[in-house]
């Protein structure tokens, strides 16, 4: 536990002295924004319509407004996870400290796991910060805490899973930039993965609906758990964390 701790302190500290979380937090941020402003300028504009003419549609905050922004901070959070995650082992191996650090008697997984949770930590700031949005929307209409609670829990569980991925790919290569373009590209891949289902044979569909994160994170923002969903992105994390800590340690033995 000390071990892990004294990993996770550091990367920690190293993400506020470095622009990086600065920079994806202030795209985060703007881009979600907009899709914000977007969301809520169309649900007014819906409401004045609905109030003109009984006869449409129900418009429901949950479902037309929230749920669109928590699906869309998800895809922007596939952008901004590799570029969080890709220092994480690709610096050290390019600039040799990760020599120096396999040779304290830290363990691989107080080191991947370390890393990872600091990486998640960084990331559960970004998804914090959209409560802004919120914060400012709450005066004016009566909120859906239930739904919204369970909507960013499913969020934080999306970033954990993106985390473990992108921090796989991290140990892959010693360039920051082949990292960061390999973990968006799977992570693209693997959100969208689940729309070719229909196109398929109905067996290979619903595989392609099994390994897709798209697919498993859609319940969260309407306000909907299910287990499977919970067991996956939990299995999701701890494949990918295995395999971190299985390329380390292929590392330390070549060294």
């Amino acid at each position: 536990m000390r071990a892990f701790l004294a990993i996770y302190k550091r990367e920690l500290t190293a993400y506020f002295h470095s622009p990086v979380a600065y920079v994806v937090l202030v795209c985060f941020l703007a881009i979600s924004g907009y899709f914000f402003y977007a969301g809520v300028s169309f649900y007014s504009l819906a409401s004045l319509q609905v109030m003109q003419n009984p006869m449409m549609m129900e418009l429901n905050l949950q479902t037309h407004l929230i749920a669109q922004m928590v699906s869309s901070a998800a895809v922007i959070l596939l952008f901004g996870t590799p570029l969080l995650t890709m220092r994480l082992l690709a610096e050290e191996k390019k600039s040799g400290t990760i020599e120096l650090l396999l040779s304290y008697p830290l363990g691989d997984a107080s080191v991947v796991m370390g890393k990872f949770f600091a990486a998640w930590t960084v990331s559960a700031i970004l998804v914090a910060a959209t409560w802004l949005q919120l914060a400012l929307l709450a005066p004016m209409t009566e909120m859906p805490w239930r739904t919204i609670m369970v909507s960013y829990g499913g969020l934080l569980l999306l970033c954990g899973a993106m985390v473990s991925f992108s921090l796989w790919t991290s140990s892959l290569t010693e360039s920051q930039l082949v990292a960061a373009f390999l973990g968006f590209l799977a992570l693209l891949l693997l959100w969208a993965v689940g729309w070719a289902a229909p196109l398929v044979q109905p067996s290979l569909g619903e595989l392609l609906k099994g390994l897709s994160l798209g697919s498993h994170f859609q319940n969260f923002p309407k306000g909907l758990v299910d287990t499977t969903d919970l067991a996956y992105f939990v299995l999701f994390m701890g494949l990918f964390l295995f395999l971190s800590i299985r390329t380390l340690e292929a590392k330390r033995w070549k060294a």
